[in-house]
């Protein structure tokens, strides 16, 4: 099994990640499917290409590299812009006049009628959620037939899907990274994410928000469909405060966990209609991906993406 898979489909190259590597044997693997497709004709040019899939900034290179001058523009799938169930797409390269840098196009190509899962991670502030995100991700990555999950930052602290794995490799890099980008969470920031949420179609989208209970986060967490709550430590006196958040936005809370750093392994309580019980460690750089919880937590969500 490869680690990057490369189709296409009409004028539409369809891109995703296969068993899990570091970037440079996905880059690897990605080369020598493009090398494959040119050499048997399948990408011999045109007026447009439309991509649809997940893609590292690595890969994303390897592609404009590749192929982007037998087209006369590239266009790449955005799921945070265009009309609600229908994909749209940003034209990120161009050699045409009839497409300029930046256009959107959209088309009317709709979403399966699976629902759309849109599941914010939220809870007190230094309880793990970035961890437990990056986790999850992870781990719905590995389950044979799930949907990728989309994540979402929906807090400006300048930890991004990127941070876990720098964390890993260089924790004081990560650190400096983190904190250059990091910004005030302003109503426009929260305004924006609430876009970014709200138009999010792809089947199976992970929001990570904020460790406060505030207007800001109102305005963003109402765009989502369910919620995991997460507080470790104090932050467990004010689950009662984020579950009555949740239920005035009107969002289904499928777990309740409590986030044991001083654990050494997880504890799984109740799994339906409520997943509850405790997730050790969440430590920046752990892969916590095969841990009991996690598992848990990653199936249920793929369960819910099927209807």
């Amino acid at each position: 099994m490869t680690t990057y898979h490369i189709s296409l489909e009409d004028d539409v190259l369809k891109v995703r990640f296969g068993k899990p590597a570091n970037g440079d044997q996905i880059v690897q693997d990605a080369a020598a499917r493009l090398d494959q497709m040119l050499a048997l004709g399948e990408l011999s040019g045109g007026k447009l290409l439309k991509i649809d899939g997940p893609a590292s900034v690595a890969v994303s290179y390897l592609i404009a590299h590749k192929i982007s001058h037998l087209y006369g523009a590239i266009a790449v799938f955005d799921p945070k812009i265009g009309k609600p169930g229908y994909k749209a797409y940003i034209i990120a390269a161009t050699h045409s006049p009839a497409y300029k840098l930046g256009e959107i196009i959209e088309t009317d190509e709709p979403y399966k009628s699976k629902p759309i899962i849109k599941v914010v991670l939220c809870g007190p502030p230094q309880s793990g959620k970035s961890c437990l995100r990056e986790g999850l991700k992870q781990a719905i990555t590995n389950l044979e037939g799930a949907p990728y999950p989309y994540v979402i930052t929906a807090c400006p602290d300048g930890e991004g899907s990127w941070f876990s794995e720098a964390a890993r490799r260089d924790p004081d890099l990560a650190r400096k990274l983190k904190d250059e980008y990091k910004a005030k969470f302003t109503s426009e920031f929260a305004q924006k994410a609430a876009g970014w949420v709200r138009s999010a179609n792809t089947p199976l989208n992970i929001i990570d928000v904020g460790g406060k209970i505030t207007e800001e986060n109102r305005v963003i967490m109402r765009e989502a469909t369910h919620s995991v709550i997460l507080a470790g430590g104090k932050g467990k006196q004010k689950v009662p405060l984020w579950e009555e958040f949740c239920r005035g936005l009107n969002i289904h809370i499928i777990a309740n966990l409590d986030s044991d750093y001083q654990g050494t392994e997880d504890k799984i309580f109740t799994q339906s209609p409520l997943l509850t019980g405790s997730v050790h460690y969440l430590e920046r750089g752990e892969d916590i991906s095969s841990r009991p919880m996690v598992q848990a937590l990653a199936q249920i969500l793929v369960d819910l993406c099927r209807g």
